[in-house]
């Protein structure tokens, strides 16, 4: 089976994406992730205002199959919520990188962006 890599993303070992855009990375979960997944039911996001350091964990993500905890790919404070996710944690199968985005973090430090996977190397991961 072939997943969806978007090449404007890089992505943690955990199957989070970061889209980078100025001073903001909106972060989800890769299309592999909610595959494994199953039907998302619940998604557990922190507040706007709460900081985040990069790979601890900012809330919690439960399907039919399993609960998992979410990690944050960069460092920084949340700037956004998806809130539309508290009604519909469907949109996370549904769009992954799209609809199904989770929260935005104001960028503390560029340089973390350098240390995720690429897209390339995140699809030898999942290979």
């Amino acid at each position: 089976m072939s997943f969806a890599v978007p090449e404007d993303c890089r992505y943690l070992e955990t199957h989070e994406w970061a889209r980078h855009d100025g001073d903001v990375v909106r972060v989800g979960i890769s299309d592999f992730a909610q595959d494994e997944l199953g039907d998302v039911v619940f998604v557990e996001l922190p507040d706007v205002g709460d900081s985040t350091e990069q790979e601890a964990d900012f809330g919690v993500i439960e399907s039919i199959k399993a609960v998992s905890d979410l990690y944050a790919p960069v460092s920084g404070e949340v700037v956004a919520v998806n809130e539309e996710l508290f009604d519909a944690p469907e949109l996370v199968n549904e769009d992954p990188y799209g609809d199904g985005w989770m929260i935005e973090i104001e960028l503390a430090d560029e340089g973390e962006l350098e240390a995720l996977l690429s897209p390339e190397a995140y699809e030898e991961q999942i290979a």
